[in-house]
């Protein structure tokens, strides 16, 4: 399978997962030892970054420079990553693509509180990860659809609608789909 980097995956109603049933996870790196992505469409409420941060944490302070703070997957929970526009770069910034690149520094976000940070960004905490072969499995086994997407998609959609706007761009329309799988 090529490279699924830069791409998004929408997964089906069959999954169930906490983590993963009705979610959107941009795909940052993908090759042959396995990928790494971030949720895009679940934002964390106040009292979940309350559980995770205590009040007089460093953290805490930084959280107030951004207006939402999404889960971006159940590896690394304490680990902030900012999916952000590309002219913005730090040296530990990593490029996806042309529009889109990723950056853990705690720089980015005293930046984004000066004004001095990226023109469009989302502060994630922690990741969603694949083994070898584990993204390729769940994608042939239905849990996935894989699509292309534009920068705009990501900043311009809202979260709530995300998903149900990604699988309508295959023409599927979610109410019509069971929240079950199987094999024919």
């Amino acid at each position: 399978m090529a490279s699924l980097k830069n791409h998004i995956l929408i997964s089906m109603p069959q999954l169930t997962d906490p983590y993963f049933g009705r979610s959107v996870v941009y795909l940052c790196e993908h090759d042959k030892e396995g990928a790494m992505g971030l949720v895009i469409n679940k934002p964390l409420g106040e009292a979940d970054l309350k559980e995770i941060f205590a009040p007089e944490t460093e953290e805490n302070e930084f959280l107030v420079a951004v207006p939402k703070v999404y889960f971006g997957g159940p590896v690394m929970l304490e680990r902030g990553i900012v999916l952000h526009s590309a002219e913005y770069k730090l040296e530990d910034t990593q490029p996806v693509s042309e529009q889109l690149s990723i950056t853990s520094s705690k720089i980015i976000i005293r930046d984004i509180r000066n004004n001095k940070g990226p023109n469009r960004f989302r502060l994630m905490l922690g990741h969603a990860g694949w083994g070898k072969n584990q993204l390729e499995r769940e994608i042939e086994n239905g849990d996935w659809l894989v699509q292309s997407v534009e920068i705009d998609f990501i900043y311009d959609t809202p979260d709530a609608k995300m998903w149900n706007a990604a699988a309508r761009s295959f023409g599927i329309d979610t109410s019509q789909l069971a929240g079950f799988g199987g094999m024919a």
